[in-house]
């Protein structure tokens, strides 16, 4: 039977809702202090430097754009892969975070990202679920979230 993501996805956030549903107030201090950490990671974006950005990461993090690309390895992967998007996104860039679930080391959140372009902007609605380890993000996965309209 093939895997499917989308069901995967929502089986995640599911578990995780259902775990850390109540507020903030709830979480742990670890995981407050992990759920900082990648609001504050997606805050940088904001900056259009990566020398901002990177630094969140961890040297040898793992990074998937989406459920369909291969992941890249370490900052240069990181830069190889969304590098491109700083210089060209010359109307700002924003990762809009709707909702915030933590567990232990996993940060998951549903969030919008809008890479503002006078020549190729893109909005991408998705989740994305982050593994932190030594205060650092470890692994960084991204999955697109398709809404029928």
């Amino acid at each position: 039977m093939p895997h499917d993501r989308r069901m995967f996805l929502a089986a995640s956030l599911g578990v995780l809702a259902s775990a850390r549903l109540a507020s903030a107030a709830e979480w742990s201090d670890a995981e407050r202090a992990n759920v900082q950490l990648v609001g504050d990671f997606c805050a940088s974006w904001s900056t259009r430097d990566l020398a901002k950005v990177l630094p969140r990461l961890a040297d040898d993090c793992i990074y998937r754009m989406s459920e369909t690309t291969p992941a890249v390895t370490g900052h240069a992967g990181v830069t190889e892969r969304l590098g491109s998007w700083m210089p060209s996104s010359d109307r700002g860039i924003e990762f809009k975070i709707l909702e915030t679930f933590a567990a232990g080391s996993i940060v998951m959140n549903r969030r919008i990202d809008s890479f503002m372009s006078t020549t190729r902007p893109l909005t991408w609605e998705g989740a994305g679920v982050f593994f932190i380890k030594d205060a650092k993000i470890k692994e960084w996965s991204d999955y697109t979230i398709r809404v029928a309209r």
